[in-house]
């Protein structure tokens, strides 16, 4: 069982290579199946509104149930509608639940014209970002993403930035829309400066495991968004698969895009970059790639957009 990671090693150390699930302590398992975050992971804006269209309300989990309800949700949309296959704990408990549930922010999105199923009629969450933010994930042995990515060398190249890890984003059916996918990106954008972040990271998910399958996404994304050298981070050597399948003069743009999923193309139209190779996910069905979005790169009018202060909810 992994020890705690003593926080005077060196950051390269701790982020470069962790195995993937690497923070399967018992304690931080068993809260997350409780829905318990550490006391370190308790954002202090937990209370806050972070924005409000109509009746869907974005803010972070409050409590343990609401955390669950996030569980839920993801489950749902990952096991229930998608392809991902649950292990034996997730399939009895019908939630999607890692050791990083205990350690991460929950964003999430609630209708307030909708209830959960319940005696205590909550609000039902209908979407969800966890947010992982560098001093946790130093504390507690790595990001999720350094289960996929060497992401050390990218992370020391720019030690005075704050890094946060996006990931397990889901959106209930009905629910997927500009006014859902926007209130999200309002939270993210309103906890980015809450907590003085300067680089978003994490896995974007294609679905499908057959890279061949899957050789005009990948390859456009390798051609026309691969990280500069000073944000690349590569795929670790033994889940490397190369991206770079077709040449970029066979490519059709058009078409390319219209294969990637939405929120792929959403983080590509804030200018995020893409690592070197993939990694193929097996538990989702899924073929993952690293994005890398430094705040500095996102356009103006996108950073006004996310300003709820500058508009009327």
């Amino acid at each position: 069982m992994m020890q705690r990671v003593n926080l005077t090693r060196n950051l390269f150390g701790r982020l470069r290579s962790p195995p993937a699930g690497n923070v399967p302590r018992l304690l931080p398992a068993l809260q997350a199946y409780g829905g318990i975050q550490t006391l370190a992971a308790r954002a202090p804006q937990a209370s806050q509104t972070l924005g409000r269209i109509g009746s869907l309300e974005v803010r972070l989990a409050r409590n343990a149930a609401e955390v669950r309800q996030a569980q839920k949700l993801r489950y749902r949309v990952f096991y229930e509608e998608g392809s991902a296959v649950p292990n034996p704990a997730r399939l009895l408990a019908r939630r999607d639940v890692d050791s990083y549930d205990a350690i991460c922010d929950h964003l999430l999105v609630v209708d307030h014209t909708s209830r959960e199923r319940g005696p205590l009629n909550r609000p039902a969450v209908v979407g969800t970002y966890r947010l992982l933010r560098q001093p946790l994930a130093e504390e507690y042995g790595g990001f999720y993403t350094a289960g996929e990515f060497d992401i050390g060398g990218l992370v020391g190249r720019h030690c005075q930035l704050q890094f946060l890890e996006l990931g397990r984003s889901c959106v209930l059916p009905e629910y997927r829309n500009k006014r859902t996918v926007e209130l999200l990106w309002h939270g993210i954008h309103a906890y980015v400066l809450q907590n003085r972040c300067g680089v978003m990271i994490g896995c974007a998910s294609i679905e499908g495991t057959d890279p061949s399958r899957l050789a005009l996404p990948l390859s456009f994304l390798h051609h026309y968004s691969r990280a500069p050298e000073q944000w690349r981070a590569q795929a670790l050597p033994e889940r490397y698969v190369e991206m770079n399948r077709l040449s970029k003069e066979a490519i059709d743009p058009k078409a390319a895009l219209r294969a990637l999923p939405p929120l792929l193309k959403g983080y590509l139209r804030l200018g995020a970059y893409i690592g070197d190779g993939a990694v193929i996910d097996h538990e989702f069905g899924t073929t993952d790639v690293l994005i890398v979005l430094p705040m500095s790169v996102i356009q103006k009018r996108y950073i006004e957009h996310f300003d709820l202060s500058r508009r009327a909810a």
